[in-house]
């Protein structure tokens, strides 16, 4: 089957910057990438969180408003383990109008972050709203979109930049003329137990998942037994050591349906640069390996394999970048570092 690029068209350039794809490579899978409509031009990603030592506290006004006029296109709900032993529910909110996210933002800020609400238990705001041309997706299989995926219902074909190191800074458009890189540092402003981070410009966001809910028998015990250790183990690194590579905070959180969790996990990782999660992702022996084990559970399978796996990674500027944390515990977000 031929294959088609990962940069949609309408977003394709004259390359001023060279593409990472071997001579002569073929995919030895198929992977595809979303498809937004070409009038969308900027995304909203949310991920608003709620940290607490004992009983999970209500989500109710929260979800009310993501009900309300201008709530996100696609939302989902997800639980992991945050710093000092507390538990940290988080709420990923997408949209696909930056306005209308303002809006909804300006009208329910205050029922998340606001004084009125302070109980003891932290919350957080940490945004980022990449144009098109900054952030990219990768998906497995079709027919189960996950993250900022689910907003179209439209992907493409088979995609030629994935299954190589590289692929995924040359899935992002803005990858054709510029480096990604980097400029500045976060400076941490403390207020009491309110922080806000000032961003830097090239900060990078990833959120890759799995989902093995259609698995059984000797695939999900091999799932099970073989690559979610390893993958665990990858994501206690960055979580415990992540800031000596680059990795400002990451976090591994199991998916919620009505409350309760699912087959489906992913990382989500805020780092210094594209360039440092593709130093971890390319060179430590943590990620090796969990793509090795990845590997050989794919090649043993084949076509076979029911697992989805997904990514989605962005790369933005500072004004597009928000963070906020409210009573949370040192050590949270990307304040940590702070």
């Amino acid at each position: 089957m031929s294959v088609e690029a990962a940069i949609p068209a309408h977003l394709t350039v004259e390359r001023t910057r060279p593409s990472g794809v071997p001579a002569g490579f073929a995919p030895p899978y198929p992977s595809y990438v979303a498809r937004m409509r070409t009038d969308v031009r900027q995304v909203v990603m949310a991920y608003l969180g709620v940290q607490f030592a004992g009983e999970q506290p209500s989500t109710e006004l929260l979800d009310a408003a993501l009900a309300a006029p201008d709530g996100p296109g696609h939302h989902d709900r997800a639980r992991g383990s945050g710093p000092a032993g507390t538990t940290e529910v988080v709420t990923i909110a997408y949209w696909d109008d930056p306005a209308a996210f303002d809006r909804w933002f300006a009208a329910h800020r205050e029922i998340w972050l606001g004084d009125g609400v302070r109980d003891g238990n932290g919350r957080f705001a940490e945004i980022i709203r990449p144009t098109v041309e900054e952030h990219e997706t990768l998906l497995s299989s079709v027919g189960r979109n996950e993250g900022v995926a689910a907003l179209t219902d439209q992907l493409s074909g088979e995609v030629l930049e994935h299954a190589y190191w590289g692929g995924m800074r040359d899935r992002i458009p803005l990858s054709q003329t510029d480096a990604l890189g980097p400029a500045g540092e976060p400076v941490v402003e403390r207020d009491g137990g309110r922080v806000r981070v000032r961003p830097a410009d090239g900060v990078c966001l990833i959120r890759s998942g799995q989902d093995w809910s259609d698995t059984d028998g000797d695939e999900r015990r091999m799932y099970l037994e073989d690559v979610e250790p390893v993958l665990r183990a990858g994501m206690d690194f960055l979580t415990a050591e992540g800031a000596s590579i680059g990795c400002y905070t990451n976090r591994y959180l199991t998916v919620l349906e009505d409350g309760e969790p699912v087959d489906r996990t992913f990382g989500l990782s805020w780092w210094r640069s594209l360039a440092a999660l593709e130093g971890w992702a390319k060179e430590h022996p943590t990620h090796l390996a969990i793509f090795g084990a990845a590997m050989r559970y794919l090649s043993t399978l084949g076509p076979a394999a029911r697992l989805r796996l997904y990514h989605e990674v962005s790369v933005a500027t500072a004004d597009e970048q928000y963070f906020e944390y409210v009573d949370c515990a040192d050590g949270s977000g990307v304040f940590s570092q702070g």
